[in-house]
């Protein structure tokens, strides 16, 4: 039993929940929750933690795992939930190629240039799921794809997607187009509306840039076509995860 908020196991539970360079260096990173634990296969869960209380009730979830039991006051300080589930587990980071993305010989992928918001990547990583994509594309200088509030917004896709966190999208783009990949950009000066363009006959990804600016315009330029979605009234853009999970519906519905 855990007892004291000075064990050395809180404290890095404590700096893998806040810290992104820590998740970095450790290469781990924390799931809370049963559900989400349930989502994760043994081998990439490295230990368990148990309230007191949720052990006591319903005892382990994983038999194949080593874990601790936390003191329920503890544990509920360190949980970053606002109704802390009473388990979480410490997870192995996976690390993907940009090969393995491109497994299918026409893909559809979507690629994320610095987006910050940790709630736009988790929902756009679990549409992704949804709609069938071949993976996520993203820069270096998006939010931590394991940051916590991402990991929850996934609700389990992110142990399930693909992703590549790439150091330079000018390269990745080319390297892309050379596989014949049609880059289309979401662009506010789009000269195609977004249902317009044929995502079928070809692989295809879909640029979506940062929620206040937009794609740069050196990255607006590697791609092969613009597009927009129209827009009423005074609404000047979409959510970026609302405007992600517009494009890849559409080639799901053109592919279906």
């Amino acid at each position: 039993m855990i007892n004291s908020r000075n064990n050395k196991q809180i404290k890095n539970i404590m700096s893998l929940i806040k810290q992104s360079k820590e998740r970095k260096k450790q290469k781990k990173y924390v799931v809370e929750g049963e559900k989400m634990i349930l989502e994760i296969p043994s081998i990439h869960i490295e230990k368990m933690y148990y309230s007191q209380s949720y052990y006591n009730e319903k005892g382990l979830i994983n038999q194949d795992v080593p874990y601790d039991c936390i003191e329920d006051g503890i544990f509920n300080t360190i949980s970053d939930t606002m109704t802390p589930q009473g388990v979480l587990g410490i997870i192995k980071q996976k690390v993907y190629a940009l090969e393995d993305l491109l497994v299918s010989d026409q893909p559809v992928l979507i690629a994320l240039e610095n987006v910050q918001d940790p709630g736009n990547i988790g929902t756009i990583i679990r549409t992704a799921e949804g709609a069938g994509l071949n993976g996520v594309i993203l820069t270096k200088d998006c939010v931590d794809i394991y940051n916590p509030k991402v990991v929850r917004s996934t609700m389990g896709s992110l142990h399930r997607v693909p992703f590549f966190i790439t150091e330079n999208i000018k390269d990745t783009l080319s390297h892309l187009k050379n596989k014949s990949i049609k880059v289309v950009a979401a662009h506010l000066k789009g000269n195609a509306l977004y249902d317009e363009v044929d995502y079928k006959n070809n692989g295809v990804v879909f640029l979506i840039g940062n929620e206040s600016k937009g794609l740069s315009e050196s990255t607006a330029l590697e791609s092969d076509v613009w597009i927009k979605i129209p827009l009423h009234g005074q609404v000047e853009s979409l959510n970026a995860s609302v405007a992600a999970s517009l494009l890849m519906y559409e080639a799901e519905r053109q592919r279906r």
